[in-house]
């Protein structure tokens, strides 16, 4: 296995898991969202807000696959890269993708204190929430492996990861 790819819907710990897992794994740790903000030179919320969310979304889809032709990486995704099916089929060719899930009142609560989230700026986030995980379960199914981080430290999700990747023979 190349990569492993965390996906999931935001504030389900995925760059806090990424980096501990790359660190327990001794491989390299590339938060995608960074990289493309470090392209950029701006903020995703910015990207959103010039250019919108289809240009965000074609930005996203270049710089994975640039990251897709390394190795030994752990790879932290944005929420919505799964809508894409060449994301997927990028990532399923050159890794394994473990979604990261966690309810909706868990995301509410952990988005709370972050204006940085684009995709929640409405009148009523927890609606908005409901609605997008509606919408990407489709998506995020498509994963090889799904952990509910609700509940769960970063060490656990972490653990449940290494339990759940086959070891290079």
């Amino acid at each position: 296995m190349n990569n492993i790819y965390l996906v999931g819907f935001m504030a389900t710990g995925k760059t806090y898991v990424g980096k501990e897992l790359a660190q327990k794994k001794k491989w390299r740790f590339v938060d995608l969202d960074e990289l493309i903000e470090l392209r950029e030179r701006r903020k995703i919320s910015d990207i959103f807000a010039k250019d919108g969310e289809p240009y965000f979304r074609r930005v996203e889809n270049r710089v994975l696959k640039e990251v897709a032709k390394e190795t030994k990486f752990v790879v932290a995704c944005g929420g919505g890269i799964v809508i894409n099916p060449d994301n997927i089929k990028i990532m399923k060719e050159t890794g394994a993708i473990i979604c990261l899930s966690a309810s909706p009142e868990a995301i509410l609560k952990r988005t709370s204190t972050s204006g940085e989230r684009p995709l929640l700026k409405v009148a009523e986030p927890k609606n908005q929430i409901d609605l997008l995980l509606k919408l990407r379960a489709p998506y995020y199914a498509r994963a090889d492996k799904t952990i509910d981080t609700s509940k769960l430290s970063v060490k656990e999700v972490v653990d449940k990861i290494i339990k759940l990747i086959p070891k290079k023979k």
